[in-house]
């Protein structure tokens, strides 16, 4: 890893860092060459809109963190956590998307129980919701793949690509993720 980078959680193949100035180039880079991977569910910042995704990033009440692979640090996907609410709530939502190439190899898996990790144990919240568009299967697979349970239906929930859209609504809880987290080890452990 980069000596300048500050690691926020590494696991086996992928770690965690925020977004930086540094990071313009290969960030939009990615973006572009993923557009047929994100389209129609998201869209990745542009050129013009990277300045304010970091202005957003430094905010109070967000955690922004990209996804890096450990062998050469590259960019392999983006997980934000906004809207936090400390206190009695303690509450938030995830926002994730990857890059291409980097699909279908398991590391938005293990860079998404990272940050679940982090927002868990380190910042102390209780629940994270991810909304997910119907139809956006491989969204779904890896909410549904690390834990998180489908609580619902939102119609016309958020605005993208000019348009409100649908999502269904995906929720995990700090005690269901860290004991999912547990046997994971355990078994993992028990094979060695």
């Amino acid at each position: 890893m980069a000596a300048v980078t500050a690691v926020v959680e590494s696991g086996e193949r992928v770690y965690l860092r925020h977004p930086r100035p540094a990071d313009r180039a290969e960030f939009l880079t990615r973006a572009r060459a993923s557009t047929r991977l994100h389209t129609p569910w998201i869209v990745a910042p542009s050129e013009a809109e990277f300045d304010d995704y970091l202005g957003r990033a430094g905010r109070d009440n967000a955690l922004f963190f990209l996804i890096c692979r450990t062998a050469d640090d590259a960019i392999v996907g983006v997980a934000n956590v906004g809207e936090i609410v400390r206190g009695n709530f303690g509450s938030a939502y995830l926002g994730y998307y990857s890059f291409e190439p980097f699909g279908r190899q398991g590391y938005m898996t293990e860079g998404i129980r990272l940050v679940l990790r982090h927002v868990f144990a380190a910042e102390g919240l209780h629940r994270i919701e991810a909304n997910i568009q119907p139809g956006n299967d491989r969204s779904s697979r890896l909410a549904e793949r690390i834990g998180f349970r489908k609580e619902g239906f939102s119609p016309r929930y958020l605005k993208i690509r000019g348009r409100w859209r649908d999502h269904d609504r995906w929720a995990i809880l700090a005690e269901e993720f860290l004991t999912l987290e547990s046997r994971s080890r355990g078994a993992s452990d028990a094979g060695d």
